[in-house]
């Protein structure tokens, strides 16, 4: 079985996992495949004398085509990783070795147990859906999808900036903000989140608008089926505004119209028997914890 293994910053306390990792699919006598920053890490400070193939891009991961893409990391971890396999169908699993974890949900210690469940084919395929965006310029948005959100924002101002925003070519709102996130089900327990948004249960078929820091207060968020065509005409002082699509970020003149509807394939993400979405909503939002006890 071929196995790729994705991630780029490592605090040096991830070595034993790293290790570990590599062991149990030695065990299971996997091709082992490292994304090429990994393999840098690996040489310098585990103690694995192994030379391993190495990818570097979406060309390559395709070419290795393997069964499953490992990400070692946070969640920031597996929303790069998807930019590496888009519409290649390849699983992710992702081990968190960062600190919240609502998409890198099997924790370092479980490791083993989660590998195991995975070769025993113990697993379900999560598919989540992703914003594709167009727009007016002549810029080139390269990937040009997101897994958690798309978000508008101010550029080199403290200035509100108003978002006019449409569904289907229908009037919705303006908003009078700081920017305004457009997520998926997957990014609701992210910026949205941290914006007022509501949490989407993945496998929901909507996306939610949320304005962040709006003027007027009975603005709220907005859950929207995901069939829908959301447009976004941009006003600012500067004449320009920022655009995120997760982490990467693009500057665009305020003349430029953004559109954004459902990508036309999904991300696959495995879960194991290790982890569930509402157990991991527990342990990460604290939910049911006393503290008074």
């Amino acid at each position: 079985m071929r196995v790729a293994i994705y991630g780029k910053s490592f605090p040096k306390d991830s070595r034993p996992y790293i290790e570990n990792l590599y062991e149990e699919l030695k065990k299971a006598q996997c091709s082992v495949y490292l994304f090429g920053e990994l393999d840098e890490f690996i040489k310098v400070n585990c103690q694995l004398d192994v030379e391993f193939k190495v990818f570097n891009n979406h060309k390559d991961l395709r070419e290795i085509a393997p069964k499953f893409l490992i990400t070692i990391g946070g969640d920031g971890t597996i929303l790069d990783a998807a930019t590496l396999v888009r519409k290649e169908n390849i699983p992710i699993l992702g081990i968190n070795t960062g600190r919240l974890g609502f998409l890198a949900n099997v924790s370092k210690e479980e490791i083993p147990q989660a590998l195991q469940a995975l070769f025993n084919g113990q697993f379900k395929i999560n598919n989540r859906r992703l914003l594709s965006m167009h727009t007016s310029s002549d810029q080139t948005i390269d990937p040009n999808f997101a897994l958690n959100e798309v978000t508008v924002s101010r550029k080199d101002t403290t200035s509100m900036i108003t978002v006019h925003t449409y569904i289907n070519d229908e009037y919705l709102n303006s908003y009078w903000a700081d920017g305004l996130i457009v997520a998926t089900p997957t990014g609701s327990t992210g910026y949205s989140l941290s914006c007022g948004g509501p949490i989407i249960m993945p496998g929901s078929e909507n996306f939610v608008i949320t304005p962040i820091a709006p003027h007027n207060l009975n603005v709220r968020p907005f859950v929207i089926p995901n069939n829908y065509t959301i447009t976004l005409k941009v006003e600012t002082r500067e004449k320009e505004f920022l655009t995120s699509l997760d982490s990467r970020i693009y500057t665009f003149s305020e003349e430029v119209e953004i559109k954004l509807k459902c990508a036309d394939f999904q991300i696959q993400l495995v879960q194991t028997d290790v982890q569930d979405f509402p157990t991991t909503l527990r342990n990460k939002l604290l939910w049911g914890l006393d503290r008074r006890n």
